[in-house]
């Protein structure tokens, strides 16, 4: 019973955190069309999207614990495990190239110089961590699928 408790957490909250990541990626052809200033503007929309912080943090730790509680399932724990790095990774992604730029910006409110090598960094930044949090996501749907409670 926790075990299917820690999969539907693990699995709804890295889905949540696709959500913002997935939004980045979707969007960054537009982005890096815009002048600077039109791009100083877009940017304004993320005001309050620090929560998913939270969101990010509770699949960490839930994966991570899915990861621990199917440790006697070989095939299942490498999966959770695989997904738990990943979110690690998309978490240390943010915090070496996203936050970085955040406060260089003043959570852009400040044009940035070079304003084309912060923006850069911080849209591919979020581009690799869709993709981690992708991968992170499918992999806990394989690890809970496979999964043989028996």
């Amino acid at each position: 019973m926790l075990t299917r408790l820690l999969a539907v957490i693990a699995i709804i909250s890295t889905a949540l955190y696709l959500v913002p990541t997935g939004a980045h990626l979707f969007e960054l052809p537009s982005k890096m069309a815009l002048a600077p200033a039109d791009y100083m503007l877009v940017q304004r929309i993320y005001s309050g999207w620090q929560w998913f912080g939270v969101v990010i943090a509770a699949a960490i730790v839930a994966t991570a614990v899915l990861a621990v509680r199917l440790r006697g399932d070989r095939t299942a724990f490498t999966w959770a495990m695989a997904a738990a790095v990943c979110l690690v990774a998309a978490l240390a992604d943010f915090l070496a190239f996203t936050y970085p730029v955040n406060r260089a910006t003043a959570f852009w409110t400040s044009l940035p110089n070079p304003f084309e090598a912060a923006r850069w960094q911080w849209e591919y930044s979020h581009a690799a961590a869709a993709l981690l949090t992708f991968v992170a996501l499918v992999a806990t749907v394989i690890a809970v699928l496979r999964h043989d409670p028996r």
